[in-house]
């Protein structure tokens, strides 16, 4: 029998969000180490925050706000700032009434400075991770670190000689979008650089691929389940992947016991090799041989059976940028600007963090 198309009738009940959410919904596990990493950092809170004047929007709720933008892959705080309107999800998850109004968008953008002045988001990180360590999911002994190119929010044509005003040019031919021609002209990050983010540097990830304004990535994964030890953006100059690995490395495990790490033949390099041997490190580096140079990777190392565990393994991280870059939404930054590129990549390695943290204890022994 056919069902009517009735219109809706207006109603009063009483209802709360937790009652919407499955009692199953891996999103439960998510909140709950969430609030235990954030209450952590309720000190830090206080500090950020004068006693008098006006009250304002909870940072705990902004940090979870960004978590469920990550975990959604909501394109931006504008469109999940309606999406809080009707989404019970989002308000059980951050724990709104049915009645509490949305928050406006200028709400991140005007604490986001406030954010990165006392590091909340990289503190943020710190916490979940060491929830990682106190549910014993880390490996001590076997890490694997890469780094990868994360798209900036500005495009080629804003790449003109530094010291360059807008007298210098003639009149646009289209104010909105102007043609510009960029045959013959010689562009690097020595004489050029970006009107819209200027921390962004002109870099390509190959030989014979496109070069675009972007950030760099770095991380560092244990090898057992593949969760973020350490997480961090830096510029994209071609020297960003060795540098970082060595200070994720002397600030993840200062003066530890020895450690195998894994990583791709860009890591190849004599003075990188050295750096982790004087760390206490067991570089298992991927070699890169040609025509023209050697390995810095002999058969002194290539002859344990961990070695090639250890190339298997750090495939690994791929799944983690990923992840990153679909789900996460962070193949192309949403932000202009060092600070607020650094805070979001915080956010969303802490987000991969917990989403696996939750599957890994939910899993049966």
């Amino acid at each position: 029998m056919r069902g009517e198309n009735t219109k809706q009738a207006s109603m009063l009940m009483l209802m709360s969000p937790e009652t919407r959410v499955p009692a199953t919904h891996p999103i439960r596990e998510v909140k709950r180490l969430a609030d235990a990493a954030l209450a952590k950092l309720s000190g830090v809170f206080d500090a950020m925050y004068s006693t008098v004047g006006r009250p304002s929007i909870p940072p705990e709720r902004l940090l979870k706000s960004m978590l469920l933008m990550a975990l959604y892959t909501v394109r931006s705080e504008r469109q999940f700032c309606e999406q809080l309107d009707y989404n019970l999800l989002f308000r059980w998850f951050l724990d709104m009434n049915m009645t509490d109004a949305s928050f406006d968008t200028t709400v991140f953008t005007k604490n986001r400075n406030r954010l990165a002045e006392h590091d909340v988001a990289g503190q943020f990180f710190q916490a979940v991770v060491e929830q990682a360590k106190a549910a014993d999911l880390m490996s001590r002994d076997h890490f694997t670190v890469d780094g990868t190119l994360i798209e900036a929010w500005a495009s080629l044509k804003s790449f003109k000689k530094k010291g360059k005003t807008m007298g210098d040019d003639p009149p646009p031919d289209d104010p909105g979008n102007p043609s510009v021609d960029f045959h013959g002209e010689k562009r690097s990050n020595e004489t050029h650089e970006s009107t819209t983010d200027p921390d962004a540097k002109l870099a390509r990830k190959g030989n014979g691929k496109e070069a675009k304004l972007s950030y760099s990535a770095h991380a560092l994964i244990e090898n057992r389940h593949g969760l973020l030890v350490a997480f961090q953006m830096d510029t994209a100059d071609g020297r960003a992947e060795r540098r970082n690995a060595l200070d994720m490395i002397d600030e993840s495990m200062p003066g530890g016991s020895r450690i195998t790490l894994g990583a791709d033949k860009g890591y190849d390099t004599r003075d990188f090799i050295a750096e982790c041997r004087e760390r206490n490190v067991t570089p298992h580096v991927a070699q890169n041989v040609n025509n023209r140079r050697r390995s810095a990777i002999d058969v002194r190392t290539t002859k344990h059976p961990g070695y090639a565990i250890s190339q298997r393994i750090r495939k690994r991280i791929e799944e983690v940028f990923g992840w990153m870059k679909t789900v996460g939404n962070f193949r192309k930054t949403r932000f202009v600007g060092f600070d607020a590129n650094h805070i979001a990549a915080y956010m969303v390695g802490a987000a991969y963090n917990l989403l696996r943290i939750a599957r890994l204890l939910a899993a049966p022994p």
